[in-house]
């Protein structure tokens, strides 16, 4: 039995190839099925703007190969590079670690973010008709643990969130936000949040547009602003301070050819477009238009950084919290594999000592009822004497994580493989 996560995060790879390994929730059940047929007992698949990860119970040796060459696709030879090139494989403990580290905000982009407890339970949900028992109570206990750190420390105490960060930068572009007017496109959660804490600093949010129009005019209504459609978006660029996208688009939607237009209508008067998109909503060579200051995911972290400087004195207790609740896992995974094997060994044990006790009181028929029972209990007594020392050490071991050489050992000894050879 083992537990493995192969993956790629902010850390390894660049923006432009996380929007590309990006999967739409839809997305998510093809890949897993394409991953598992290559030898893997369960899975889930964690895929946000910063990581695309597959967690796997029992995978076979070709189902890393598998993995990364599901993700070189994606890139399409755009990048001249294998998706393996950009990636990590954790397994057993670590990869029970990263999970939990990564729930509890302690492997995001921005320290103790709070959208990844909320995507990790999505994952999870998406995934839950392939993922096993072991990967359910995994992530499972990856949500409590997330819900554990940000009770018990201050990790996610004023934690800058990607919509945050992303106010943040506008407000170095203009003095004052209070009074400016902002378009949002896309009508989604982080649109929708993004939204909100504009409008806490002062910024007006006259318009929504999204691709359907029903879920634009409903933020619209909320926000008091008025809901368009996308495509009727382009020529407000001319007169709004802000525009914060971050729609489902599977390309980009803000090109130049669309907006040009009405931003040279601007007069030069300065243009701030926050793109927290994956796959990004904005092509790049907008930011060579006049007055325009573009801002992207990954130049967030920069924001993110100075923002969780007073929240790293908490990252101790946090990665205790971690560090615990990973031993309470691995005291749970270990015991699946040493209670089946230990309950096999005593049986068979048990069985040899009754055909041993039968036959050598066969040879002594002259023994009172009371002298078999004394007999009998002898040979239980001795049995659990045997016994004793190997359960306790193969439970600790388990425990330790080492339990595999032994168990592997004990079925070797006893004959305790079954017939397929495991």
């Amino acid at each position: 039995m083992s537990i493995t996560v192969l993956g790629v995060n902010h850390r390894t790879a660049p923006l432009e190839v996380r929007e590309r390994f990006a999967h739409a929730v839809g997305e998510v059940p093809q890949s897993l099925e394409r991953v598992l047929a290559a030898g893997a007992r369960g899975g889930v698949l964690l895929s946000t703007c910063n990581r695309t990860e597959f967690y796997l119970a029992e995978p076979d040796d070709a189902v890393p190969e598998a993995v990364w060459a599901l993700l070189s696709e994606r890139l399409g030879g755009a990048v001249g590079r294998s998706a393996s090139e950009y990636g990590y494989i954790r397994r057993d403990r670590d990869a029970v670690r990263h999970l939990y580290r990564v729930s509890a905000g302690l492997d995001s982009m921005i320290l103790g973010e709070p959208q990844i407890q909320g995507q990790v339970r999505e994952a999870w949900d998406v995934s839950k008709p392939v993922a096993g028992p072991v990967l359910h109570r995994l992530f499972q206990s990856a949500l409590l643990v997330g819900a554990r750190v940000r009770s018990e420390t201050g990790i996610a105490t004023g934690a800058a969130s990607a919509p945050s960060a992303a106010v943040a930068v506008a407000g170095k572009i203009f003095t004052q936000l209070a009074g400016r007017s902002a378009l949002i496109l896309g009508a989604g959660d982080i649109a929708e949040l993004a939204a909100t804490c504009l409008v806490a600093e002062g910024v007006r949010v006259t318009l929504v547009a999204n691709r359907t129009y029903e879920r634009a005019k409903a933020i619209a209504e909320e926000l008091g602003a008025r809901a368009l459609p996308l495509d009727e978006a382009w020529d407000h660029f001319s007169d709004c301070d802000i525009v914060l996208s971050s729609t489902a688009a599977p390309h980009a939607v803000v090109t130049w050819d669309r907006v040009a237009p009405a931003i040279g209508r601007r007069g030069g008067r300065p243009l701030c477009i926050l793109d927290l998109a994956v796959p990004r909503d904005v092509e790049p060579a907008v930011a060579q238009l006049e007055n325009v200051f573009l801002y992207d995911l990954d130049d967030l972290q920069a924001v993110a950084a100075h923002a969780a400087a007073e929240r790293r004195n908490d990252i101790p207790a946090a990665e205790r919290i971690v560090t615990e609740e990973v031993e309470r896992f691995w005291g749970w995974y270990g015991g699946l594999v040493v209670v089946p094997v230990l309950r096999e060994f005593r049986e068979r044990m048990e069985a040899v000592r009754a055909a041993e006790l039968e036959r050598t009181l066969r040879r002594l028929p002259h023994l009172s009822p009371e002298d078999r029972d004394q007999i009998e209990y002898f040979s239980q007594a001795l049995l659990n004497k045997f016994l004793h020392q190997p359960t306790v050490a193969l439970k600790e071991a388990a425990r330790a994580g080492r339990g595999y050489g032994l168990l592997d050992a004990l079925k070797r000894l006893f004959g305790l493989e079954r017939r397929d050879g495991t």
